[in-house]
């Protein structure tokens, strides 16, 4: 008699599990985002119930529709749009250096951006579109500074985030610099706005900064791809046939490009970019840093930190001082994490 072959075992299903929940926790950051901005459209000085705040975004006419459609949509609109830019831009730069500390504003080109748009304001050039452009190019000189100062054969992550803390301190000394030699009022002026917040944004800030970023959005879809292959390292990446530091560059573009259109419409909001991707990804159980979870993340934070920035206190501060503070505290756990493991 022939031995019977023995049946071929059904393969492991926990790929496809881990896939499904990936799935469902971002559908769950999506729904939660929507509950927390119509919750947020509903706060104010004239307080509105969830029911109201969808009546007037379907086109309700009344005081109810003014308020949600004119007053405080553009600022919710906003966090959303903004706070998910950074956690992209974030999710980008902590996948290229393999680092969680690998973001905007720690490698230097949130203040690089920065940098560019007070000397618009300086020059007296600080139109709306002014200014945007003067944070994009701040950002993307950063950004090409701080990679050709990295470049040996290759960028390195830790290379790049140790050179960008080095050109983070000495734009920090110039912007300084600009703000002690310019007017008074021009100075108290780029200082405000330095300090990050949405208050002053309304429709006609708002609509180029979307334009941009929904131009910019199917730039990452396409790198999306080269950014996976990149986190398995340069050589398997061009084993795959991907051109390793042309797809890095186009990324760091990218990213950079991102984080300069919200600089440009609100100031430099630290520590969104640096802490949405890490979040997203404990929150998905996701080996690498996810690009849709970071950005909702993203989207959900800034969104809850201007909510606190608008209502904590009497007087508003700006959400760029709160998320100062979530960061700094976010910053000292990961710090403490990481030593308690190299022990």
């Amino acid at each position: 008699m022939t031995a019977l072959s023995p049946r071929p075992r059904p393969r492991p299903r926990r790929v496809a599990t881990a896939r499904g929940r990936r799935r469902i926790t971002t559908i769950a950051l999506a729904v939660v985002a929507l509950v927390v901005a119509i919750v947020a459209l509903g706060i104010g000085d004239y307080p509105l119930s969830p029911i109201e705040v969808v009546r007037a975004l379907s086109g309700g006419d009344g005081f109810a529709s003014t308020i949600v459609l004119g007053w405080r949509l553009p600022r919710v609109l906003a966090a959303l749009v903004f706070g998910a830019a950074l956690g992209v831009s974030g999710a980008i730069f902590q996948s290229l250096t393999r680092n969680p500390l690998g973001s905007p504003d720690v490698i230097g080109f949130s203040t690089g951006a920065y940098t560019g748009a007070i000397v618009v304001i300086v020059t007296g050039a600080s139109s709306t579109l002014g200014t945007a452009g003067g944070a994009l190019a701040g950002g993307l000189l950063t950004a090409l500074v701080v990679y050709l100062l990295a470049y040996r054969g290759g960028v390195q992550g830790l290379r790049l985030i140790i050179v960008g803390i080095g050109v983070t301190a000495l734009l920090h000394s110039v912007n300084s610099w600009l703000l002690l030699r310019a007017q008074n009022e021009v100075a108290l002026t780029a200082s405000f706005w330095g300090a990050g917040s949405l208050a002053l944004v309304g429709w006609a800030q708002l609509v180029p900064a979307l334009v941009l970023i929904a131009v910019l959005t199917p730039l990452v879809m396409m790198l999306s791809r080269p950014l996976r292959q990149l986190e398995l390292g340069d050589d398997a990446a061009r084993s795959h046939g991907l051109g390793a530091e042309g797809a890095r560059l186009a990324l760091v573009v990218v990213g950079v490009a991102l984080t300069a259109v919200v600089t440009a419409s609100t100031g430099p909001i630290a520590f969104v970019a640096l802490a949405a991707p890490q979040l997203a990804r404990r929150l998905v159980r996701s080996a690498g840093v996810p690009l849709v979870a970071g950005a909702l993340t993203g989207a959900v934070l800034l969104l809850v930190a201007d909510l606190v920035a608008q209502h904590i206190t009497s007087s508003p501060v700006p959400v760029g001082l709160v998320t100062l503070v979530i960061g700094g505290v976010y910053l000292i756990t990961l710090l403490v994490g990481e030593s308690r493991r190299s022990v």
